[in-house]
């Protein structure tokens, strides 16, 4: 009789687990850093120059210096990507960079991509590194129009919905990303903060950077999806 409620109890379980949530997996093994790989142009030099990224307590973190990226092995497409990070000591910068491809496309240092910004007070900012996105809004979020670009000191920085959407110092935030077809969707701790559409590249690696500051990890979670969520 034991042996058949378990039984039971297992066919119930199972069929109450979504295919979606069963396609959720974490990119971080709270361990090792597999699955991906890190590119600091210091270490070209000097390659007894410091690791750039460590794992920590069980959890990831970003020491800011020297400076690069950890990238995915892996390339990545129609996916929502939650993040939870923190900043470990004074606030500053950081960043997820989305379809990444080319390494050190722009200043020698960052790959091409698209990135969401994670600098203090500026969570969830666009940033264009070789690749362009649209929003709403353009020339009030981004600046005069015929200033607009995708490298050097053309404007590429795509202004947030909103600033206060960050919780205090030491504090965990969240960190949502939607990816679909051309389109790109942020929130942070639940609030949307930016989303655009007309990407000019729809699928890559995902990066993490090390630019100053020093970041902690706890959660890096992907999952594929069919549609944005509204």
């Amino acid at each position: 009789m034991q042996k058949f409620k378990l039984i039971l109890i297992f066919i119930i379980t199972g069929l109450s687990i979504s295919p979606a949530l069963a396609q959720q997996k974490s990119l971080f093994d709270g361990k090792t850093l597999n699955g991906w790989h890190a590119d600091v142009p210091a270490k070209d030099k000097d390659p007894k120059t410091p690791d750039a990224f460590i794992v920590r307590n069980g959890m990831l973190v970003s020491l800011g210096d020297p400076r690069g990226h950890l990238i995915s092995d892996a390339i990545y497409q129609d996916y929502r990507l939650e993040v939870e990070y923190r900043f470990a000591g004074k606030p500053g910068n950081c960043g997820v960079l989305i379809h990444a491809s080319t390494p050190r496309a722009l200043y020698g240092m960052f790959p091409k991509s698209l990135e969401v910004q994670m600098q203090h007070q500026d969570a969830g900012d666009f940033w264009c590194i070789e690749e362009d996105i649209t929003v709403p809004d353009m020339e009030a979020r981004r600046g005069p129009k015929e200033n607009w670009g995708i490298n050097g000191n053309k404007l590429r920085r795509i202004k947030n919905l909103t600033d206060g959407s960050e919780k205090p110092l030491g504090e965990w935030n969240t960190m949502v990303i939607e990816c679909y077809k051309n389109s790109v969707k942020v929130w942070v701790n639940g609030v949307l903060v930016n989303e655009g559409t007309n990407c000019t590249v729809d699928k890559g690696q995902i990066a993490l950077q090390a630019e100053g500051s020093e970041v902690e990890f706890k959660k890096l979670l992907l999952k594929p999806i069919k549609k944005l969520s509204k």
